[in-house]
Order: structure tokens, then C-alpha cells, then sequence
């Protein structure tokens, strides 16, 4: 009887439902073997821009979108979404702990609500500034 029998696989950080915009890009980066300031350098953009992308603040407008995916190898398709061609990812994926698993499952969450918490922000600060201009006119 197989131990493993029953137990769910946890996914993988590339798996398509848990790899984020930023995940893909940063794998296909590293695995072009290009830090931060070599891609930036070659896209044109700050190397400020690039660690927003791969942290997930920001995206990049479509036409560095493109560049992005034809300087990393992979299709847009693949970075936005991953479907298509890409990296396919580690073959065997390490096993982790459950406990850690779910560590890291947490951490995503929080990734992703701290996006949209910042969001939210940007807009309230953007409604201030708009209601303190015309008072002031």
C-alpha cells in the first residue's frame, strides 16, 4: 500500500492557480540567467519598475509586455496567465511539510490581499487629493 495514498499533492509555485504575474516573471528572468539590471537595462525601465513587476505591484503596459516575453523566451500568454509556451517548471517538485505548506500558502494570501490593499490606497489617496484641490479653488 502506498504511504502517500490519499494525501493531496500541494502546489507547486509554479502551478498555474498559485504562480502569480511576478512569479513567472522572476522564474523566467532567473532562468535566463539575467539579474534585475541587465533586463531592465535592455527593456528601457528603471530597475525600480522591474522589482514592482516581479512583487506584483504593477504590470507592464503591453507594448514592454511584449518585449518582456520575447527578451525572457516565453509567450505574453505564459507571463499573464501561465498557459503557453514557458518554463515548464521543476520536475520533481520538493515536498514540504505540511505545516510549511501551509506557511506558504498563507503568504500568498497576504501577497496578494497587501496588492489590493495598496490599491485601495492609491485610490483613497488619489480621492483626497482630488476633494483638498478644489476646496482650495
Amino acid at each position: 500500500m502506498d504511504p502517500d495514498a490519499g494525501q493531496a499533492e500541494a502546489p507547486g509555485w509554479y502551478d498555474a492557480d498559485t504562480a502569480t504575474f511576478g512569479d513567472r516573471m522572476t522564474g523566467a528572468r532567473e532562468a535566463s540567467g539575467m539579474s534585475q539590471a541587465e533586463l531592465a537595462r535592455r527593456l528601457g525601465v528603471k530597475v525600480k519598475t522591474i522589482r514592482a513587476w516581479e512583487n506584483d505591484r504593477s504590470e507592464p503596459r503591453a507594448n514592454r509586455l511584449q518585449m518582456l516575453a520575447g527578451i525572457l523566451g516565453v509567450s505574453i500568454m505564459w507571463l499573464l496567465n501561465g498557459e503557453g509556451d514557458g518554463l515548464e517548471g521543476p520536475e520533481t517538485p520538493a515536498e514540504l511539510p505540511e505545516d510549511l505548506a501551509a506557511i506558504l500558502a498563507d503568504m500568498r494570501t497576504l501577497k496578494v490581499d497587501q496588492a489590493r490593499l495598496a490599491e485601495r490606497a492609491a485610490r483613497l489617496e488619489k480621492r483626497l487629493r482630488l476633494a483638498l484641490a478644489s476646496q482650495t479653488i
